[in-house]
């Protein structure tokens, strides 16, 4: 027998699942955010959009801005006991409320 395969997008039809009356595009200001180096962010993966999209394990999770890169952001996240850096688009981000 052939070993099923498990994809990026593997056990997420809860996960990536919207609100029926929040389907749709999301706003050009989330598109369009600027976070500062060394600020919180909240990753909060946006469902309608793929490109940029860190791995669903890192959902919800919070980190740190370590820099840009090009569009994306490098995030720093503790996944555990170790520090693991994920890149992705402000599309996916959220700031950290202070």
């Amino acid at each position: 027998m052939v070993k099923k395969s498990k994809g990026v997008n593997f056990r997420t039809r809860k996960l990536f699942s919207k609100h029926p009356r929040k389907r749709g595009l999301p706003s050009l200001s989330r598109t369009l955010a600027n976070y500062e180096v060394n600020s919180k962010v909240n990753i909060v993966i946006e469902p309608s959009i793929q490109k940029g999209r860190p791995h669903r394990r890192f959902h919800g999770k919070t980190g740190i801005v370590l820099e840009k890169r090009g569009q994306a952001y490098l995030i720093q996240v503790s996944d555990g006991n170790s520090l693991k850096k994920v890149i992705a688009r402000p599309e996916h981000l959220k700031a950290q409320l202070q």
